[in-house]
């Protein structure tokens, strides 16, 4: 029987998440294995069903509404990646316990924090059942460090709101501090 494992790929927005993430899958078919990639069909951001991304790179993707459709969708498949998971219910967790016992390489991408440096959804949850955690970082648009954080830069206080370059920068510890007075939005 193969050896399941759950793989996390995490960090601020343009930190190359998804692109490790597409890079890992396409890898897995080349050696050909079997693979499905699933999103969370509220990301429609570049496309309604491929994972794309901010690079331009793609991979064809299943949408689906639940963490539980994962589950009944994945088959027999080999590896089985999921991006964006800090939208996914509480429940990504156990599926993912879930088919790696049942022998699956799980690779999960997903934002740790949110835009007020607080940690996101099932991302920490995921993160200690993984048998690999890989953080990504982008770098800092204001003085050019390791960024820890995707700022919002536009008015809104609900956790979850699609964006990207217009909405969100990656700042690093120091510039987010000075950039929200010093205190947690």
């Amino acid at each position: 029987m193969r050896q399941g494992r759950v793989e996390v790929i995490c960090g601020s927005m343009f930190s190359g998440k998804t692109e490790e993430l597409i890079r890992r899958m396409k890898r897995a078919k080349f050696a050909k294995q079997k693979v499905e990639i699933f999103k969370p069909s509220i990301d429609t951001r570049y496309s309604d069903e491929d994972v794309v991304s901010h690079e331009g790179n793609s991979i064809p993707s299943t949408p689906v509404d639940s963490s539980a459709s994962i589950l009944l969708m994945a088959g027999d498949n080999e590896v089985v990646g999921i991006d964006e998971a800090q939208f996914f219910d509480p429940g990504i967790v156990d599926v993912c316990n879930e088919l790696a016992a049942r022998g699956v390489r799980v690779i999960v991408a997903g934002l740790d924090l949110d835009f007020q440096g607080r940690p996101f959804g099932p991302m920490p949850a995921l993160c200690a059942i993984a048998d690999d955690v890989a953080k990504q970082h982008a770098i800092c648009v204001r003085c050019g460090a390791l960024a820890y954080v995707s700022h919002r830069t536009v008015a809104g206080d609900k956790q979850v709101m699609l964006g990207e370059k217009q909405e969100y920068e990656p700042l690093c510890r120091h510039c987010y501090e000075e950039a929200t007075g010093g205190h947690r939005e």
